[in-house]
């Protein structure tokens, strides 16, 4: 299946995930303006949620149980983008990107489990175009990690670059 999901500007409030026929499949809770977590919905249902656990740069994922389900962290590389997401008992898979791309791949061991793409504009709240191919990660559970992805890139860019005074 191929869904469509954004953020918003202040990082708070509902939006939308759609298929590919545009129609509404769920939807993504953002939680704080001031905080990073979110919840996710499907068919109504809260599926999972994604947070950083105090003091750490790590995205953790949840069932609505509390069960951590994986764990996405970023990895270090000179000229590509690169994020693991450690799951409980269903492997570990990489997230990888060239460098100045938009587009990402998840991949096992066995090959390509998933893609993304960043398809919004520039001066547009990011949204993503996510196509699965894995029957071990549901799809709103890829869309936590995404979230993730793209959380974590916020704050490196907010640590990289400090407000002038």
């Amino acid at each position: 299946m191929t869904l469509y999901f954004r953020d918003n500007f202040f990082n708070a409030g509902e939006t939308e995930i759609l298929n590919e026929r545009n129609e509404q499949v769920g939807y993504l809770d953002l939680k704080s303006a001031f905080g990073s977590s979110v919840e996710v919905y499907g068919e109504g249902i809260q599926v999972c949620s994604g947070r950083f656990p105090f003091f750490s740069n790590r995205w953790e994922i949840q069932d609505i149980q509390g069960q951590t389900l994986g764990v996405l962290r970023s990895r270090f590389t000179f000229f590509s983008k690169k994020y693991t997401y450690e799951t409980n008992g269903r492997g570990e898979y990489d997230i990888l990107s060239p460098a100045f791309s938009r587009e990402y791949e998840v991949v096992n061991d066995y090959g390509v489990v998933a893609r993304f793409a960043k398809v919004s504009g520039w001066f547009s709240a990011s949204a993503y175009e996510l196509c699965n191919y894995s029957e071990l990660l549901n799809d709103y559970e890829l869309v936590a990690v995404i979230m993730g992805v793209h959380e974590i890139q916020k704050r490196h860019n907010n640590s990289s670059n400090p407000a002038v005074t």
